[in-house]
């Protein structure tokens, strides 16, 4: 399903969508016994093999070049016409076995024509079969009404909600890739921004001071010196803020990580179950992410919250990919919660999955090991527990008994909730 309403890019896509048009070709199956019969004389067999060929090749044109995208018009028109006056030919030359060519018409009408055309042409087309049939082949009105007179209508419109969706998965391919291209473009621009503002006057002030020092050197030594130890003090600082600067563009985001969890999940064939959203992110703003964002650890230092949710992001990272390469889950379900504990709130992170778990005295991976550490560092910790089963649900525990499953839990301190950051401000005005 990946290539789907996707133009084929080599031969291999090439054919795995001729065959797939190829297979709806079985309900030729009816004029070529027509034909193999041999209850025509020669020219009329050698003409209807013909006509039917010619018949099938615009219809493999049609569906096969124009169903994700036109450039030309004036040829998808010609060919089917082409193909609508063969339809009639055949159909009216040869005998009621020929009708069925009109479902193909009807099917290439919905899957080409725009939709306000495939509105009034399947059920033209639809209307001339059954003059055909009804006029030139003696069929009766009822037989061709409810049997081919119903199924060519049916088929054309189901046809064309079909070319509405491949144009729609077109159409959003194309503005995923527009809003990728805009946020790296963002992302660049960004990016010199903060070089410019971090470099430009550490740069600007070397180069002056520099200036300086050479017009000290000759008569005043000392002030040179000075001078360049100051361009030494504004080198290291600026050094220092690039670190930083480049740090902060590495540090992995809880709220990036969980879109790319639900990517990699979906991409894996996992029906992902995934937040949209941190708890709390965008109540506050950006101001309120840096008040209050630095709680005490163990050793005594102060650590961000930014530094305290790049932890929970790697351990949502990690615990993903475990599940994707080495789990065989059907379902993985991600859930984020902020909550109250008796030693202050936290954040708790839960990946959860109904596929095979860890094998019997197998331990941790040097994968979880390194996550429990990296936890421990910002004042988390870290729970893993198999043969849970509920990663699916109930459902999927009495679908999949023999199915134990996996959960990790990642737990690290959470900065107060931005509802009650803004309670004593509230106060505090209101007295």
């Amino acid at each position: 399903m990946h290539s789907f309403g996707r133009a084929p890019t080599d031969r291999r896509a090439a054919r795995a969508k001729l065959a797939w048009i190829g297979i709806w070709l079985v309900f030729m199956a009816a004029p070529v016994k027509d034909l193999a019969d041999g209850g025509r004389s020669a020219a009329a067999t050698v003409l209807g093999s013909l006509g039917l060929a010619a018949f099938i090749a615009c219809y493999l044109v049609l569906v096969f070049r124009y169903t994700t995208r036109v450039l030309v018009w004036r040829w998808v028109y010609v060919t089917y016409g082409a193909l609508v006056a063969l339809a009639a030919a055949l159909s009216t030359g040869m005998d009621a076995a020929w009708l069925g060519l009109w479902v193909y018409v009807a099917v290439s009408a919905g899957a080409v024509l725009p939709m306000r055309q495939a509105l009034w042409v399947i059920p033209s087309v639809t209307a001339l079969m059954l003059v055909i049939g009804v006029y030139a082949q003696g069929v009766g009105v009822a037989d061709m009404v409810t049997g081919l007179g119903v199924t060519t209508f049916l088929v054309g419109f189901a046809m064309s909600g079909v070319r509405h969706l491949i144009r729609t998965t077109v159409e959003l391919r194309q503005a995923r890739a527009t809003v990728a291209q805009l946020a790296a473009n963002e992302e660049r621009l960004r990016l010199a921004r903060d070089l410019h503002d971090l470099l430009g006057h550490s740069l600007s002030l070397i180069t002056l001071k520099s200036e300086l020092a050479g017009r000290m050197l000759p008569a005043h030594p000392d002030r040179a010196a000075q001078q360049v130890a100051d361009i030494e003090q504004v080198s290291r600082q600026a050094l220092v803020d690039v670190r930083e600067a480049v740090t902060g563009y590495r540090r992995l985001t809880l709220s990036g990580q969980l879109a790319a969890a639900r990517t990699a999940l979906t991409a894996a064939g996992i029906e992902a179950d995934v937040p949209l959203e941190v708890p709390g992110a965008g109540e506050d703003g950006e101001e309120g992410r840096h008040e209050a964002d630095e709680e005490r650890v163990s050793g005594g230092e102060r650590l961000p919250q930014e530094e305290r949710e790049a932890a929970l992001a790697w351990a949502l990272r990690e615990a993903v990919t475990n599940v994707v390469r080495h789990s065989s889950a059907r379902r993985c379900a991600v859930t984020l919660t902020r909550r109250q504990t008796l030693a202050g709130p936290v954040l708790e992170l839960v990946v959860e999955d109904d596929g095979v778990g860890l094998a019997p005295g197998s331990g941790h991976g040097n994968g979880l090991t390194g996550l429990t550490e990296r936890l421990e560092a910002v004042g988390g910790a870290l729970d893993v527990t198999s043969g849970t089963g509920t990663g699916g649900g109930r459902g999927a525990r009495r679908q999949g008994a023999d199915r134990p499953g996996f959960r990790l839990v990642a737990r690290v301190p959470a900065g107060p909730d931005p509802a009650e950051r803004a309670t004593p401000t509230a106060l505090g005005s209101s007295a």
